[in-house]
């Protein structure tokens, strides 16, 4: 296995495919979609579809060089037992919970399995060898087994894209860092919830703290040599 290096802020970084994987965050029609949950609780969410594409390059990029591609979905059970009830924080802080309180209407069909809005975007459909996990809660590693696959498989370095910047993406990331994994995120494959300030903070954050920030182009340019090498 031979090792590349990214070019990265705040400084390169070296990574082997074979021990890396590409992780998708959320992107599901409740965070990039009009008429999703972000769009509903006053979300702009008129600039995911950049996103989307940003994000199909790159996945695309990382199979042909053998990386394992995870993809996340974030929500509960249609009851909402998941959730919490008024005795967990997330029944106060989240989004959709609170939208779903002040518009009855829309009880049931936010961030609900089996939904709509839970679904991942037409547009990104994992593939067979994928792995597809639910999370409970904002960071990937919470009550999730990713830590579990990823050792089993002896990855150490996690790429990141999808949404939002701000919230589960840096969550996943930041809870990897202490967990000892290096984390690298794709700027442009990833978008805020919140002004634009929210992404610069959140990138700010994590390559002063916690990891790296690279872009999609340089990534599949790293990529490429691993590609050819798979082929031949």
């Amino acid at each position: 296995m031979k090792s590349l290096t990214l070019k990265a802020r705040p400084e390169a970084i070296e990574f082997t495919p074979e021990q890396s994987a590409l992780i998708v965050v959320d992107m599901q029609n409740a965070y990039a979609s009009q008429g999703g949950y972000l769009d509903l609780a006053g979300f702009d969410v008129s600039a995911t579809q950049p996103v989307i594409e940003k994000i199909n390059v790159a996945v695309a990029a990382a199979r042909k060089a053998g990386m394992t591609i995870i993809w996340f979905q974030n929500g509960w059970d249609s009851d909402y037992v998941e959730a919490g009830g008024p005795g967990s924080p997330n029944w106060h802080k989240s989004n959709a919970l609170k939208t779903m309180r002040s518009r009855p209407e829309l009880q049931g069909k936010l961030l609900a399995k089996g939904g709509w809005d839970y679904e991942l975007v037409d547009e990104l459909q994992p593939q067979p060898g994928d792995i597809v996990l639910p999370k409970p809660r904002y960071s990937g590693f919470f009550n999730t087994p990713l830590d579990s696959i990823l050792r089993s498989r002896g990855i150490r370095h996690l790429v990141f894209t999808g949404i939002a910047t701000n919230v589960c993406v840096e969550s996943t990331l930041r809870d990897g860092f202490f967990l000892e994994y290096f984390g690298v995120v794709l700027s442009d494959a990833t978008h805020q919830a919140g002004p634009a300030f929210a992404q610069q903070a959140a990138l700010f954050n994590i390559e002063t703290f916690f990891g790296w920030v690279s872009d999609v182009a340089t990534f599949c340019d790293t990529l490429a040599p691993a590609a050819l090498a798979r082929i031949a």
